[in-house]
């Protein structure tokens, strides 16, 4: 306690000495004037604060947080000093010091945060309001510091961070012994890296997600574990970032990975007073680089990896993962394939059987007895009789893939879920794939008529859990609407090598799916054959990485009615050969690098007369108005993380004539967006319109009021947008309004009486928002969906508004939404 006084008392002093030299440069040092007035401005305020010091390390949860803030501030005080000795003849050296300061302030921002809460905190109302604050504050800076992306992120663990360890999935059984034995080894002195290596299916990742929440473990290393999922093509610009910013630290741009290397082992040493652990998920052959250059000289920190493949040069430090024993396998087993609270009525020796053929993976036991859970005792009988004949699982991951096959029969052929389900090798691995992009390809290519329809498919393919739907941010009301954007499909990468492998087998040309992978410029044979047959694939999935040369060559398939593209770069060069896919529907664009990337050969999709969908993630859009951007059969446009200042732009055409069939336009986390233009409002046959997580829209455009057609207007968690025009009066064809997490918007318009058709509004979050006296006139109202702060203006009018359901909506904890960046 005595240690926590003293060290907020160095802080104090330190903090009004560096707020003394702040202002004192500001007046002196002109060449950095503006960057020191913006430290002066934000620290001042809490001066008054800071007398109360003495008691400011209960805010922490170790004392050594205080240490740091002392040390900030220590730094501080030197930075702007030498700031002062800069000469205006010294100009050169201004941009680094420039970015030195831009640095501190960042570091400052958390500091001044934490002692404005603990000020705060004496009024409990304050504090949950505060709290509120806090947490849409997180969401705006993770996306203003273009974090992750996300993402990977954790699964149902309520923490902060894009690197916290996901807790495992379901019950984890069997893994007792092999529990114990490695949490030996990484408790052992001496050791630094320790590899669990075994096949794929074996139940490496859940066995180490199972030893982080080992109450022995969790109290060595505390906080200090970083888990990060490698997978086959991993990048090291973005693994840096997740381990940095999982302590929320600034990340700067660096000059090279060593550069990043360097800065993230200076963190670390930061940490080392407690120990640190860092995981790597699934390392591949070629990459154990990562693991020697992750290794830094610091007290008792160790790394864990996993990986389906054997690292010689680390022989002497790997834990290798024995399948299941036949009594822990049947456990498994058993759980998967039979009701918790019924009878089994199969024969022991049939059960027997199909549990052996498994021979121990536990992914196999897992997707094998969930497969045949409540199924007939005939279908067991043909799984045990297809076994005896020699389709066995052997430790190799080809023989596993040949097995797992057979768990695809009891997919519905004729409600096309086995179709479905091979489509989604057409995304990476390890990758979160957002359910919408499914949705646009399933509606489109098996010509479903609603959305809906499409995640009924989905949602299938979870139960029998060949996906894992994650679910973002849990909203019944907006699932209700067939609202997806929170929802995120995760596939274990060895099902997703099923998907690939069964759409493999017949000839090239004759494919209905043809899923690519391409690095530098090396390209399969049937692609650079001089007498190339026409391809017969309806679906096509070119993945490319930061080192393709985009010389793409020529291809035929005309046939293609879906094209996923998959990329990670600054820059992306369309394929030439799109122009010539007239029977073209969807067209989906992912860019998994940091930035959104500047695409050329734009102008090719002018060209794809037939194309009803498209999604670009992470890219910048050009404008949508230019004459020669003409799409008459678009239907929806689906634009996320995405540059799009220029994109509704008015231009030498109108968007409607562009897009006479639009119908939806949906704009998820588009940073650059402050103001809608007014080329959006010409398309007045749109009938869904949302704008979600987009933190810089400030207004709406007045043109508003001629989208006459419009039936659902979200604008979720804009929370700069200030108000509603009073145009949105016209809207007379609006059922759903969603307004929620729009923290700045005070009062609706008055004019918000003349949706006569209005059923659902949302407006949770919105705890400061006033009614106008005018929203009685709306009798058609139904569902009011808003927080407990709200509710009670809407009860007091239950009475002109007598078929009006009130719901409080409960605050889903969870910080799962990171995930989307990383």
């Amino acid at each position: 306690m005595a240690a926590g006084l003293i060290g907020g008392a160095a802080l104090g002093a330190g903090f009004g000495e560096l707020l003394r030299v702040i202002v004192e440069a500001s007046k002196t040092a002109a060449m950095f004037r503006d960057n020191l007035e913006e430290l002066a401005s934000m620290l001042s305020p809490i001066e008054p604060v800071i007398k109360e010091i003495q008691s400011f390390n209960k805010a922490f949860d170790k004392e050594y947080e205080t240490e740091q803030l002392v040390e900030i501030v220590k730094r501080g005080k030197k930075l702007v000093t030498k700031c002062c000795k800069i000469r205006r003849w010294d100009i050169i050296k201004k941009p680094y010091y420039s970015h030195k300061l831009l640095g501190l302030k960042k570091s400052l921002e958390r500091f001044c945060q934490i002692v404005m809460q603990t000020h705060q905190a004496r009024d409990i109302k304050e504090v949950l309001f505060e709290t509120k604050e806090i947490s849409v504050g997180i969401r705006k800076l993770s996306l203003k510091e273009g974090s992750s992306n996300g993402n990977g992120i954790c699964n149902q663990v309520a923490v902060m961070g894009p690197c916290r360890v996901p807790e495992p999935r379901g019950k984890v059984l069997g893994f007792d012994e092999p529990l114990k034995e490695l949490k030996v080894k990484l408790l052992k002195d001496g050791v630094s890296v320790i590899i669990v290596s075994a096949p794929g299916g074996s139940g490496k990742t859940t066995l180490v997600k199972q030893l982080c929440q080992d109450e022995e473990v969790k109290g060595k290393y505390e906080d200090n574990i970083f888990y990060v999922s490698v997978s086959k093509t991993p990048n090291m610009e973005l693994i840096l970032q997740k381990l940095l910013q999982a302590k929320d630290y600034a990340v700067p741009e660096f000059q090279n990975e060593e550069d990043g290397l360097n800065y993230l082992e200076q963190k670390f040493r930061q940490l080392a007073i407690i120990p640190i652990l860092l995981i790597l998920d699934d390392v591949w052959p070629g990459y154990e680089f990562l693991v020697h250059n992750l290794k830094f000289e610091l007290p008792d920190y160790k790394i864990l990896v996993t990986s389906r493949f054997a690292f010689p040069r680390f022989d002497d430090c790997t834990y290798c993962l024995n399948p299941l024993n036949d009594d822990n396998a049947m456990t498994l087993f058993r759980h998967n394939a039979f009701l918790q609270n019924g009878k089994p009525c199969i024969p022991e020796d049939i059960v027997n059987k199909v549990m052996k053929s498994c021979k121990g993976l536990p992914l196999a036991l897992e997707v094998v007895g969930r497969s045949l859970c409540g199924q007939l005792v005939a279908m067991w009988l043909k799984q045990a009789k297809q076994h005896s004949k020699g389709l066995s699982i052997l430790h190799s991951n080809t023989d596993l893939l040949a097995y797992l096959q057979s768990t695809l029969d009891t997919l519905d052929d004729e409600a096309g879920i086995k179709d479905c389900y091979l489509d989604l090798g057409s995304f990476p691995e390890d990758h979160q794939t957002p359910a919408t992009a499914l949705i646009d390809m399933w509606v489109e290519q098996y010509k479903l008529d609603e959305d809906c329809d499409a995640f009924i498919k989905l949602h299938e393919l979870s139960i029998r859990n060949l996906v894992n739907l994650v679910v973002m941010r849990k909203d019944d009301a907006s699932e209700a609407d067939s609202f997806y954007n929170d929802h995120f499909v995760m596939q274990h990468d060895l099902l997703r090598e099923l998907a690939i492998y069964q759409s493999s087998f017949d000839p090239i040309e004759k494919r209905r799916r043809i899923i690519v992978e391409l690095s530098r410029n090396n390209f399969p044979n049937w692609w650079s054959e001089e007498k190339q047959q026409p391809l017969g694939a309806h679906l096509l999935s070119i993945s490319t990485d930061e080192t393709f040369s985009y010389n793409w060559g020529y291809i035929q398939a005309p046939e293609v009615e879906v094209l996923v593209l998959n990329f990670r770069a600054k820059n992306y060069v369309l394929p030439v050969f799109m122009e010539k896919m007239d029977k073209l529907k969807v067209l989906i664009a992912m860019n998994d690098s940091i930035y959104p990337a500047e695409v050329s050969n734009f102008q090719l999709l002018y060209s794809l007369s037939n194309l009803k969908r498209f999604r670009l993630e992470k890219v910048s859009v050009p404008s949508f108005s230019t004459s020669s951007f003409q799409l008459k059969n678009l239907r929806k446009i689906s634009l996320v993380m995405c540059n799009i200042s220029q994109a509704f732009e008015k231009g030498t055409n109108k968007m409607s004539d562009n897009f006479p069939n639009l119908l939806e336009i949906d704009i998820d986390y588009c940073d650059d967006l402050t103001e809608l233009g007014e080329g959006l409002c010409d398309v007045v046959q749109l009938m869904k319109l949302s704008i979600t997580n987009c933190h810089k829209l400030r207004a709406l455009p007045e043109g508003i009021g001629k989208l006459v057609n419009l039936e659902v207007l979200r604008l979720t968690s804009c929370t700069d947008l200030m108000s509603l025009p009073e145009t949105i009066g016209s809207l007379s064809q609006l059922t759903i309004l969603d307004i929620s997490d729009c923290l700045s918007i005070k009062n609706l318009p008055t004019r918000i009486s003349e949706l006569h058709n209005l059923a659902k509004l949302c407006m949770r979050g919105c705890s400061s928002c006033t009614l106008p006296s005018t929203i009685t006139k709306l009798q058609h109202l139904k569902d009011v969906i808003c927080d407990e702060e709200t509710a009670y203006q809407w009860e007091f009018l239950k009475s002109y508004l007598t078929n009006l359901k009130v719901t409080v909506h409960e605050q889903d904890i969870n910080l799962n939404w990171l995930q989307i960046f990383v």
